[in-house]
């Protein structure tokens, strides 16, 4: 029976660590114990600090001055293997006092009139027994709340999250109130191991609302999309805030690569890949539009600020790419590239004019080097992309190819870099209809650089002329 608490905490019975089955109704016994059954307690039970706060007039276990006597017996169940006898050897005796027991709601409702017996002696202390759950630290913990009634300041009591989360089951239990509100707020005010962080999340049900409102806060996101919210931050700083960001994209990298749902990890890095794009293609096009054209030294700064934006977003996108190939999520990206006809219009001018190469000479690289990526996912099926999506990729971005390796000086050092995407090209047109792959072969002359050097281009000419003259018979299939 208690006095007053609400429906939420009357539902608390011991704790998640603890057994479930023991009863927080204590026995009124007004007969004399046993003294081989119980121990009376002489000393602190816990290795808690004393606090400057006890009570000048009564002291925890005085037997001079209390009134009741409190034996705490280990439960034993149906399910429960310890020895008998060691339960029974472990019972303690407590001296209290009823006016500090009332600080708790449940003694002081069990202390009422109603719920008193009648004594023959009235100067014997009311003695009452109480079933404490035969778990590892149960008794000291029921001790240690117990010796908390004596004390009006806990701060010094309660020194970890560990103490709280022993303390704070038994306080629930006794309605404690003032022990309940000192954990709780000391549980807000520090970090916690996995494993308490467990105990915390065990413990909330038992919590009123707004007992439990700021331990729930730190592990409840606010709205549904936080973590999508937090990784496109995260990706936002990689790429964008941080000098040494090799080290931070590694660091996010690695985060994105164990994060447990890909289709929000998709999303993020769809969101940022089309952000980065379009940075880019905008860049170019201002570069590009003839109202930038002149010789003014505004237009010239206008010139490269448009250039070194578009270089350093491209180096964004390379990044991304490697991120969506990772995850297997680069299908979006092989679409959204494959798109880009005025894009590679415009880079195709731009690569056409020499006033790039003294401001960004590695631009054509870096944007090769993305292309390549996504066509040789594409060409080793880890992207199943469609027929059309595979002809745009190589009909939109062979002529970049081509173009910067007639102009660019710098891709003399990026040879293996051309013969690779070259070669990827070559086996992605010999997934496509034959008509289709005889349109965009014959633009691949250019790869030619001595008869002697071009034996991937050799073979995707033998095949397509293999395949046109030997069609297979319908009546063989």
């Amino acid at each position: 029976m208690t006095a007053g608490p609400s429906k939420k905490r009357q539902r608390v019975q011991h704790s998640a660590s603890t057994s479930r089955h023991s009863s927080v109704i204590p026995t009124i016994d007004c007969s004399s114990l046993p003294d081989k059954s119980s121990t009376e307690v002489s000393k602190k039970p816990l290795n808690l600090r004393r606090n400057s706060s006890f009570s000048s007039i009564t002291a925890f276990n005085d037997a001079s001055t209390a009134d009741i006597l409190l034996r705490l017996y280990l439960e034993v169940t149906p399910f429960d293997s310890s020895d008998s006898e060691f339960l029974t050897s472990s019972d303690v005796q407590i001296y209290l006092h009823s006016h500090v027991l009332r600080r708790s709601k449940y003694f002081s409702a069990l202390l009422s009139d109603r719920w008193q017996p009648q004594k023959d002696d009235d100067s014997s202390p009311l003695r009452l027994g109480f079933g404490v759950p035969a778990a590892h630290g149960s008794m000291d913990n029921h001790l240690a709340v117990l010796e908390l009634l004596y004390v009006d300041d806990m701060t010094e009591a309660i020194d970890s999250a560990k103490t709280a989360l022993d303390l704070l089951p038994v306080a629930l239990k006794f309605l404690f109130e003032d022990c309940v509100k000192s954990c709780v707020r000391f549980l807000e005010a520090v970090p916690w191991t996995d494993e308490e962080e467990k105990r915390v999340m065990n413990l909330i049900p038992f919590l009123q609302e707004e007992e439990s409102r700021e331990l729930l806060s730190r592990v409840s996101p606010g709205r549904n999309d936080s973590c999508e919210e937090m990784l496109q931050g995260l990706i936002l700083a990689a790429i964008h805030n941080y000098p040494n960001m090799a080290f931070v994209k590694a660091f996010v990298a690695k985060l994105l690569k164990d994060f447990s749902s890909k289709e929000s990890a998709k999303r993020v890095l769809k969101r940022a890949f089309e952000t980065s794009l379009k940075v880019v293609k905008e860049s170019l096009e201002e570069y590009s539009s003839p109202n930038f054209r002149g010789d003014h030294n505004e237009t010239e700064a206008i010139q490269r600020l448009n250039l070194h934006t578009a270089m350093t977003n491209a180096k964004h996108l390379s990044w991304l790419v490697e991120r969506m190939i990772e995850l297997r999520v680069a299908d979006v990206a092989v679409v959204e590239w494959s798109e880009q006809a005025s894009f590679t219009a415009d880079l195709q001018r731009a690569f056409r004019d020499d006033a790039w190469r003294g401001i960004v000479p590695g631009f054509p690289s870096v944007l090769l080097r993305c292309t390549s990526k996504l066509a040789n996912a594409v060409a080793a099926g880890t992207i199943l992309a469609t027929k059309q999506v595979r002809k745009k990729l190589v009909k939109h971005w062979l002529p970049v190819l081509l173009v910067s390796k007639d102009h660019s000086p710098l891709l003399s050092s990026n040879k293996n870099l051309c013969m690779e995407l070259e070669e990827t090209f070559l086996r992605i047109i010999s997934t496509l209809p034959l008509s289709d792959a005889q349109e965009l072969l014959q633009q691949c002359l250019s790869f030619t650089r001595n008869v002697d050097d071009c034996p991937h281009l050799f073979k995707a000419f033998n095949t397509w002329f293999r395949r046109a003259m030997h069609p297979p018979q319908p009546e063989k299939l």
